[in-house]
């Protein structure tokens, strides 16, 4: 059974910084990438970033790209997104979510197994 963790959110200021971590647990050696999501409320599930199982490429949503990464650490079944110079619209709950066959990474329907969420709340 697939378990994904996800911490790491919290209340911050505009302009200020955030590292998520979703560790991941129980079969997932055969999964064929990671993501991260947000949705806010009232609003669609929203892409954010992919990075695939061996860590080689990632994918950025364009409404982060150049303040949000993603990366991975094998050694800890665990991946990261480090999100910079953060506004007020990306406060959201933010998911991470395992892809096996999936072939579209910016759908959610691709994952098969999610976390349960941490907010992430940026004040202006």
């Amino acid at each position: 059974q697939v378990k994904l963790v996800e911490s790491g959110g919290g209340l911050v200021q505009a302009g200020g910084s955030l590292r998520l971590s979703c560790a991941a647990s129980g079969g997932t050696f055969d999964s064929d990438g990671m993501g991260w999501f947000r949705q806010a409320p009232g609003k669609e599930r929203e892409f954010i970033a992919h990075v695939t199982m061996s860590g080689t490429y990632t994918n950025v949503a364009n409404s982060v790209k150049g303040r949000f990464t993603i990366s991975r650490d094998n050694a800890k079944n665990t991946i990261y997104l480090q999100m910079n110079s953060l506004k007020p619209e990306d406060t959201a709950a933010y998911y991470c979510a395992l892809r096996r066959s999936g072939i579209v990474i910016e759908n959610p329907s691709s994952y098969a197994y999610w976390g349960q969420g941490t907010q992430v709340t940026v004040s202006s």
